[in-house]
């Protein structure tokens, strides 16, 4: 069976490996997770005991779960066309840069969602919104500098799993509504010219259940029911 890959809604950071699927252009399907749906369906407990997404089912079989993992994954896959040859010193910036994104950058938008599903005390929220602002600040400012020079995020010369990791999380951004991307060029420049790209607007069109076109060989959703047969133990 073709990779499977589980995806989180809404605004997931499964978004990045949508967009890295489409790029790599190898068959592949996708199962939705409703993230703010609770209880989550039991069936996903095996392919991610932590009910977390991204979650991804190799075609042997296999789970695999954290999106650095998932990416790298991906990055092998396709004669290295998202990554490099383990070893390389593009390897070890890449690995670099995509860690980055995932502690750091993945972090500084923390107090942001916290406050983002409270339900009450609009004053305790504001204080969580107030230091998201100011560490999703800094972590752009620092991605600012290192694109002022940059064509792709790693510093390389061809868009790897990690612009594609890039996108998924930069968009937060401007989706929490604490700063004005804009005062960041070099980071709002590079989010645009990921935003055109076909593979952004489809993992975008299928995030919100609308029509999209595949340039990749997206062969359609899967359910869990569906799947049942072949999910680990």
């Amino acid at each position: 069976m073709e990779p499977v890959l589980f995806y989180g809604v809404p605004q997931g950071c499964s978004f990045g490996s949508i967009v890295a699927l489409e790029w790599l252009n190898l068959p592949y399907r996708l199962c939705r997770i409703e993230m703010l749906e609770h209880p989550w369906p039991a069936l996903y407990a095996r392919v991610n005991p932590l009910n977390l997404t991204p979650a991804y089912l190799t075609a042997d079989g296999r789970a695999l779960r954290e999106s650095t993992a998932i990416l790298l994954h991906l990055a092998s896959q396709g004669d290295m066309k998202l990554g490099y040859a383990q070893g390389t010193p593009e390897y070890d910036r890449l690995n670099q840069t995509l860690l980055y994104l995932n502690t750091d950058f993945f972090a500084a938008f923390g107090h942001l969602w916290i406050a983002y599903e409270m339900k009450s005390d609009p004053e305790k929220k504001e204080v969580l919104r107030e230091l998201g602002r100011q560490r999703v600040a800094a972590a752009c400012a620092h991605l600012d500098g290192l694109l002022a020079d940059r064509e792709w995020i790693d510093g390389g010369s061809k868009r790897t799993v990690a612009d594609a990791y890039f996108v998924g999380l930069a968009r937060w951004a401007e989706y929490h509504r604490v700063l004005d991307v804009e005062k960041y060029p070099h980071f709002h420049r590079h989010l645009q010219k990921l935003r055109d790209d076909p593979a952004v607007a489809f993992a975008d069109a299928i995030e919100k259940k609308k029509e999209g076109v595949s340039r990749g060989k997206f062969l359609g959703h899967v359910t869990l029911e569906e799947l049942e047969a072949v999910l680990p133990g």
